[in-house]
């Protein structure tokens, strides 16, 4: 390889594996202690740099396991409420604006996005087609996802809704409701016992 090879191999590299470095790790964490969040490292993705600029909102109480990717494009801002937990190996992608409510879960390998690869110019290589969108996410509180659910562009999900393992979220879902599928659809309305006494 020539030495110019190396050079954008190794400044591609340092990008990569960024938040690898200790001083980054360290300034996520004064992220987290100001703001009562809790990062359990690694995380990959723009964090850091979204985080410095307000682009990247976490509430109080909230987790990110290791593995956590957040992925933002220079304009998109994600917002996760307070007490939410986000399980090893859960990705959330903003092209414009993701924003999840309060104490809501995502276990093991879910994917939350607004937008998705082009592949329609038979021209250009998928990877240098760009993104489209059909909008924003907004997800409600007190949500729960099962293992591998993926969550694609322009969908709502109501508050309190419990979403099935490996379901595929194409459309909005409606509050209080058991959804699951690919793609992902009501089952029935979940049916809440008294409340617990603390």
């Amino acid at each position: 390889m020539a030495q110019t090879g190396w050079r954008i191999w190794w400044a591609k590299r340092r990008w990569y594996e960024r938040n690898h470095r200790l001083s980054r790790r360290l300034r996520i964490d004064r992220h987290a202690a100001r703001g009562g969040f809790f990062v359990r490292h690694p995380v990959e993705g723009e964090i850091l740099e979204a985080l410095d600029e307000g682009r990247l909102r976490i509430g109080e109480g909230t987790l990110l396991e290791p593995g956590c990717w957040l992925t933002l494009a220079p304009a998109g801002e994600i917002e996760i409420g307070a007490g939410c937990f986000l399980n090893r190996g859960t990705m959330i992608a903003a092209q414009a604006r993701v924003a999840i409510g309060d104490h809501t879960m995502f276990a093991n390998g879910c994917f939350v996005g607004d937008a998705e690869h082009r592949f329609d110019d038979p021209e250009l290589p998928i990877t240098w087609q760009g993104f489209t969108s059909k909008g924003t996410v907004e997800i409600g509180a007190n949500c729960w996802f099962g293992v591998n659910c993926a969550v694609t562009s322009g969908v709502t999900v109501g508050e309190r809704c419990v979403i099935g393992a490996n379901s595929v979220v194409t459309r909005d879902l409606p509050a209080r409701t058991i959804c699951a599928g690919a793609p992902a659809k009501p089952i029935r309305p979940i049916e809440f016992g008294p409340p617990s006494a603390m």
